[in-house]
């Protein structure tokens, strides 16, 4: 929840603080070079040492950033609170979805990295949501949301101190920090599912970045409900798309994915160029199902092909490959945005996501005999 909690407030920061969108998008993709950073580390952490080993420091680090968010008075302490935050998703998306899917048993494997997956956009849709309602209806909009996400985190602990979870026997071999890898058996699986995940997860980076931004300038909404619920309904549909595949194969939700995320960048360009509300929210919904299918994908792929020593350094490896872009390509937009227009920036960005998405469904035809689909 705290990943996208900041989403709806960026308006007020820029308000009261005053930067532009380029440097918007650059505070927000702070979030993921702290999520990559983690990444390096914490999911082979976590296989040597354990999951909570790692998912206690990372929660405190959330609570940290509750703090610096809450008392941000400028584009520095912003960038900080989003590095911190990003440092603890990382953690979380590697450790703690393998934590789930060991909690779940070898004869539950499919089930758990489906309700991991679940569990990672569901929060990450419920925290722009209540960061919204909770900033447009009540005094102090960049404190008291952080407030209610503290005692969150506080839940969470409590959480992780009582799961059944056991230290490996084995601390395994090879550097502590590196760019997370898989087994050669896991490297087709791992590739298929970042030609998937990686354009939906960029999509709705973008949508979150500069989703408030169009609304106010382009659609002329300055609603933090509007922004939040916005970001909610695109996380929603990313859960609801994912139950929606349960019994299909695995190539079918690769393209499915991407499929949804080149529908979601052609409704994205007649939204802006339209001045349209409804198609920025149906672009948003397809962008949430893009980045769901490739998600929930991704893991099932690995968590197949991968053996549970390794399978929190292979979700980290994902997300990895998905987040780069995800970083990335936002910033560029914002940029481009700033020098030559928002409609136009954002086309642009449509234009070249749009082409990635069919390129990874390329890929998962070529190599569709080798993909393993559940018996």
């Amino acid at each position: 929840m705290l990943s996208n909690a900041a989403t709806p407030l960026y308006v007020l920061w820029q308000r009261s603080i005053g930067f532009s969108k380029g440097t918007l998008t650059v505070v927000f993709a702070c979030y993921i070079a702290g999520l990559l950073a983690s990444l390096l580390v914490s999911g082979i952490a976590s296989d040597r040492l354990g999951r909570k080993v790692v998912l206690l420091p990372a929660l405190a680090l959330g609570l940290v950033a509750c703090a610096v968010f809450a008392t941000a008075e400028s584009v520095a302490a912003l960038i900080v609170a989003r590095l911190l935050t990003g440092i603890a998703v990382g953690a979380v998306v590697s450790a703690g979805m393998a934590a789930v899917t060991d909690v779940a048993g070898p004869a539950r494997r499919p089930l758990g990295a489906l309700v991991a997956s679940c569990a990672m956009v569901v929060g990450a849709g419920l925290g722009p949501l209540l960061a919204g309602v909770l900033a447009q209806t009540l005094p102090g909009p960049t404190v008291t949301v952080f407030v209610v996400e503290a005692a969150l985190l506080l839940t969470a602990v409590v959480t992780v101190l009582r799961m059944p979870l056991r230290r490996p026997q084995e601390r395994g071999q090879g550097r502590w920090v590196r760019i997370p890898g898989v087994p050669a058996e896991g490297r087709v699986p791992l590739l298929l599912g970042i030609a998937a995940f990686a354009p939906g997860i960029t999509a709705t980076s973008f949508v979150l970045s500069l989703g408030p931004s169009l609304l106010a300038g382009l659609l002329h909404s300055s609603s933090r409900i509007l922004a939040g619920a916005m970001a909610f309904v695109m996380f929603t549909a990313a859960t609801g798309a994912q139950f929606a595949v349960q019994r299909a194969k695995r190539r079918q939700v690769l393209l499915a994915s991407g499929a949804s995320t080149v529908l979601a960048m052609a409704v994205l360009v007649a939204a802006v160029r339209s001045g349209s509300v409804v198609l920025l929210v149906l672009a948003a919904v397809l962008a949430g199902a893009g980045q769901g299918l490739g998600q929930l994908a991704g893991l099932s792929l690995l968590s197949a092909a991968v053996p549970t020593e390794r399978l929190a350094e292979a979700n980290a490896a994902l997300n990895v490959g998905g987040y780069l872009p995800a970083g990335l390509l936002p910033v560029a937009a914002g940029y481009l945005s700033d020098a030559i227009g928002l409609t136009t920036g954002a086309t642009v960005f449509a234009a070249v996501l749009a082409g990635l998405a069919l390129v990874g469904g390329v890929l998962v035809t070529v190599n569709r005999r080798r993909i393993v689909e559940p018996s």
